[in-house]
């Protein structure tokens, strides 16, 4: 038996240790408040989170806020749909971005990066999604360092290899996921990116984890053991669909990230799992 072979057998063969898993707020508890506000991370502490997510650019007078799309326009309908990176943080907080889901969030505001970090409890986590380029990098570790955060309430996570290769080597000291999402051609047609090339872009990037798309198409108990045997944690998002949970449960990922976290945390708990 190989080294590698001996440690997938002690990986799949951990069935009787129960495996808890953190439970992220997507944008925070974005169910029930306007995604990416203040409003909706405070209300993901109430819902007893384990972390928070949220998605980051720069602005053109170098201020980090959170927002998912390139513009406002799908957060700020009816308003100016202004970009991002185009403009500054004086024009982009006048924005109402809590309106469109209930007019009592009217008073939401675009928040920054600071904003966000300053509402994370002790013993919590916070995971910083960069949406934009490595430019961004330079100001965040400045930023980060003087949160006040401990680096292990830190997690960066993002989709472009050269901004998690990146952020590895300026800032060692936070855990770092590279995010992917999975397309076929055709309906017939293989899964991209393949189980082997997610591991290979894993070890190209020197990342810490996984964080994935959670496509029961492409994700099974193999996979999940062959990210966890190369020493990679295994993160899953977004999952809102109770089945789908408590499989990501059963399989043994380290973080499941939901726009509902106590809802999917309590169907979790409700049905105990295993690791495999």
């Amino acid at each position: 038996m190989t080294f590698l072979s001996l440690l997938y057998c002690l990986a799949v063969c951990c069935s009787s240790t129960t495996y808890a898993q953190l439970i992220v707020a997507h944008r925070g508890a974005s169910y029930d408040a306007p995604e990416n506000t203040l409003a909706a991370f405070r209300l993901a502490w109430t819902k007893h989170a384990d972390a928070i997510e949220g998605d980051f650019y720069i602005t053109s007078d170098e201020q980090i806020v959170c927002i998912h799309d390139e513009t406002t326009k799908r957060v700020g309908p009816g308003q100016p749909a202004l970009s991002v990176s185009d403009s500054t943080y004086d024009e982009l907080r006048k924005i109402d971005v809590g309106s469109w889901k209930h007019p009592r969030y009217s008073a939401e505001r675009i928040p920054t990066l600071k904003q966000v970090m300053a509402t994370v409890p002790d013993g919590k986590q916070i995971f910083v999604e960069i949406k934009c380029g490595p430019e961004i990098l330079p100001l965040m570790k400045s930023q980060l360092a003087a949160s006040g955060l401990k680096p292990e309430q830190i997690v960066i996570i993002c989709f472009n290899e050269a901004v998690v290769t990146q952020s590895r080597k300026m800032m060692p000291e936070y855990k770092v996921s590279w995010l992917t999402g999975y397309k076929q051609k055709t309906k017939e047609s293989a899964w991209k990116p393949t189980q082997h090339e997610v591991l290979e872009i894993l070890t190209r990037t020197g990342v810490t984890g996984l964080g994935t798309n959670g496509n029961l198409n492409v994700i099974d108990q193999a996979f999940v053991n062959s990210v966890r045997v190369a020493g990679f944690e295994f993160h899953v998002w977004t999952v809102n669909d109770v089945a789908a949970a408590r499989q990501f449960a059963e399989f043994g990922a380290f973080s499941i990230t939901t726009d509902r976290p106590a809802f999917i945390r309590e169907a979790i708990q409700a049905a105990p799992v295993t690791a495999r």
